[in-house]
C-alpha cells in the first residue's frame, strides 16, 4: 500500500492538522517506510509465542477487597465553584 501527497492532505485534513505543501511529500516518504517496516513484521512467524504484558515477570500487587464510603467528601468538594449538602452544584441544564 502505498501513500502519496494526496492521501497525506486528505488524512491531515481530516485530523485537522495544518501541513505546509512542502512537507506533504516527505511525509508520504516517512509513512510508506512505516507502513513497509510493519509489512516486515508480519513476515515474522509468531505461532505459539505467548502474548506478553511486560517484558519483566511480576506478579501483581494486589490490596484487600474492602469496601468503604471514601469518606473523602470535604476534600473532594473544596474544588468545587459551588457546593450544598455535599454535593456539587450545577446548572440546570434540561427545562
Amino acid at each position: 500500500m502505498a501513500i502519496d501527497a494526496a492521501t497525506v492532505r486528505r488524512v491531515a485534513h481530516l485530523a485537522r492538522i495544518k501541513t505546509p505543501e512542502d512537507r506533504l511529500e516527505p511525509l508520504a516518504q516517512e509513512l510508506n517506510g512505516i507502513l513497509n517496516w510493519i509489512e516486515q513484521l508480519n513476515e515474522v512467524d509468531v505461532q505459539g509465542v505467548e502474548p506478553m504484558t511486560s517484558n519483566v515477570a511480576q506478579p501483581l500487587r494486589l490490596r484487600e477487597d474492602v469496601v468503604t464510603d471514601g469518606a473523602k467528601v470535604d476534600a473532594v468538594l473544596s474544588n468545587a465553584p459551588k457546593a450544598a449538602d455535599g454535593f456539587f452544584v450545577v446548572p440546570k441544564v434540561v427545562e
